[in-house]
Parts: structure tokens; sequence; C-alpha cells
């Protein structure tokens, strides 16, 4: 593999476990604040789910950073260790919590996209790739599930739940379509058969949206503007904030150890 390769694949790797990373320290924040004790404990279980993940990702991010530089990172330096503009995460999953329909309907426009995203993985070239999205889709497909079922329970629930449901999809609609862009780095992997072409998940991903969204009686939002900028650095504001937390304790005792 070529030196620019292993550059695309590099950053290719911070995108498939920073957004995961990320979004598992915003369900972290709702421990001990869900509705009901059975969603406490599973969006609990989610991020620790999406955390192992990312820590895969990472690790395997490392190693190849240490081909083309003079030492690799490890999961926790990359973690810990990066500014704002050096994640490469979705911007979906830097949005805040808000209220519970916002962060379910967050989280099933993500799992609905990563879902497709790790099948696809499953067939990479890359024998790594393949096996860490194997082990991830098995957890991602429960995700998804659960998710889609609380989209619906919400939608067709109360007139209360219904509003905040639709507000919610309104208002993160917009994050959706960076899920589907493909930049040069990214094509250049996708015709040696290592990354996904996320360009190809697009209708299957509006199909699965779609069901759910017909059966929790939401409409499907008709701006087609789109936000994107997360997988090149560029985040929102709220980024800023999730890091400022995730990565006090390193920031303040440089090398601290339990």
């Amino acid at each position: 593999m070529t030196a620019n390769l292993d550059t695309s694949l590099f950053d290719y790797l911070l995108r498939l476990g920073d957004s995961p990373l990320i979004l598992a320290q915003r369900l972290g924040a709702w421990v001990g604040k869900g509705p009901i004790l059975e969603e406490d404990m599973a969006l609990a279980n989610v991020g620790l789910d999406l955390l192992g993940q990312a820590r895969m990702w990472l690790s395997y991010a490392g190693e190849v950073e240490s081909r083309f530089a003079r030492k690799g990172r490890d999961e926790d330096q990359l973690a810990f260790l990066r500014d704002g503009g050096e994640f490469r995460n979705l911007l979906i999953a830097e949005q805040p919590n808000g209220n519970f329909a916002d962060t379910i309907a967050r989280q099933f426009l993500f799992d609905a996209w990563h879902e497709l995203a790790l099948d696809a993985l499953g067939h990479s070239a890359d024998t790594r790739i393949a096996g860490i999205a194997a082990k991830a889709a098995k957890e991602v497909a429960y995700h998804v599930e659960r998710s889609g079922d609380w989209v619906i329970r919400l939608g067709d629930g109360t007139e209360e739940s219904h509003a905040k449901m639709q507000a919610a999809i309104d208002n993160l609609w917009t994050y959706t379509g960076e899920m589907f862009v493909v930049d040069d780095g990214e094509a250049a992997l996708i015709d040696v058969g290592i990354a996904a072409d996320v360009r190809a998940l697009a209708t299957p991903w509006r199909q699965r949206v779609g069901a759910v969204m017909d059966e929790a009686t939401i409409k499907v939002p008709a701006s087609a503007h789109m936000q994107r900028g997360g997988k090149q650095g560029v985040h929102t504001e709220h980024l800023g904030y999730v890091l400022a937390e995730m990565q006090f304790l390193q920031r303040a005792y440089p090398g601290a150890q339990w």
C-alpha cells in the first residue's frame, strides 16, 4: 500500500471510529436521567457498544499511522489528545441530547446508516476492517431495531410525543446528507475495495427510514439543504463542549494513569 493510500486509510479509520466515540459520549450523559429504568440501562449499553467499536477502529488507525509517521498514536491518545479540527465524526453524532425524542431521533437516523455501512464494510478487501465491521454489525442490528421502535412509539403515541418526535426529525434531517458524501481520499479507498461506497447506501437508508416514519406517522422533511464538513474536521460548536468534558482528565493531568 502506498504512503498516500495509508494516509487516506488512517483518515478513513478516524471517520469510522470518531462517530461512535462522540455518540457514546453523548449517550453517557443520559445515565441516571432516562425516562424509565430499563431505558436508562439501554442507553448506557448502546453507548458502551459504540465505545467498544470506537476503540477497535482507533486502535487500528494508530497502527496505520505508524506506517507513515515516526510513531503511531494509541487509541487513548487519539481519543483524548486531538483537537476538534482533527476529529472526523459525522455532524449528527455531536448534536446535543436535547429531550428524549431528540436523542432517539438522532440515534435512529445514525443507526439506520451505521447498519448499512457496517454490512458493506464486512466485504472490505482489508480483512481487519471486515472483521471489526462483522463484530460491530451484530450490536448495531439491535441498536437500529431499538431506536426504530422508539421512533414509532413516540411518533404514534400522544399528541405531545408526536410533536416532539416530528420536531426532532425536522431539526436533525439537515445532518443526514453528509452520511452519503464521498471525498477524494475515500473514493481512492473505494476503488481498491477497502472502503464502503456510502453513495450506494442512500436509497436503502431512505427506504428503511421512510418505512419507520410512515408507521410512526412522522413526515419526512422536504428540505434538500444538507450540512456537511464533519468528515473533513469542520464541526458545529457543539463538539467543543463534548471534547472539553471527555478530554478533561488527560488535558489537566497529561499521561495520568489509574
